[in-house]
């Protein structure tokens, strides 16, 4: 029975924290917790939709038909041979949201949220050719660099939110080695690159 338990919030934990909802989630932030809350609803709406639509709904809905034409299981899917197309889908979908960011002329850091995403899928792509990296670690990962650049970009301290991130990062790479997806240094690989790329892009951005 504990091991059951263990299990399953391992898998709870991998689904809350899928690196799709990257993006979604450094969004959520900005809108609801920095200036930019007070922008308009309706814009927001309109970004977190398109946030929603193009980074999860169409990549995930690919992906999952993908699967289905192969006859693969979820753990198949996973194998670093099958990862290539989900790759593509993935970058896909995210140069899609890009280009919508560009017409609408959002803010450049904003942008940078989606370009960071997009290096980080084009890294992965690479290293899944010799070797198999954590994307759930590589969203977290990304999450945490996000959050040190926007404490540049909005001006506060970003240590107890930082904290936060790290605690959740090391419970999502315990889960991800529960469930036998990864190895250690596969998890910290995938944590470091995620987070060096999205700092960067998003200051780049500012």
């Amino acid at each position: 029975m504990k091991d059951k338990i263990i299990i399953r919030t391992a898998n709870i934990l991998s689904k809350a924290f899928s690196p799709f909802f990257g993006p979604m989630w450094a969004f959520l932030w900005i809108f609801f917790f920095s200036y930019l809350k007070l922008l308009p609803l309706g814009y927001k709406i309109y970004i977190l939709a398109a946030v929603f639509l193009f980074t999860v709904i169409i990549p995930c809905t690919g992906i999952n038909i993908f699967r289905k034409i192969n006859k693969w299981t979820h753990i198949q899917l996973s194998a670093r041979r099958n990862r290539f197309v989900p790759y593509i889908l993935t970058i896909i979908g995210y140069g899609v949201c890009y280009s919508v960011f560009v017409n609408v002329n959002t803010a450049q850091f904003m942008r940078g949220i989606l370009v960071a995403a997009l290096v980080a899928q084009f890294v992965c792509a690479i290293i899944n050719i010799k070797w198999k990296v954590s994307t759930h670690m590589m969203g977290v990962g990304g999450l945490s660099g996000i959050y040190v650049a926007f404490s540049y970009i909005f001006g506060f301290n970003p240590i107890w939110g930082l904290s936060l991130l790290l605690i959740l990062s090391g419970c999502l790479g315990s889960a991800r080695m529960i469930l036998r997806q990864h190895t250690l240094p596969q998890v910290i690989v995938g944590y470091i690159v995620g987070f060096i790329i999205a700092w960067f892009f998003v200051l780049i951005g500012w």
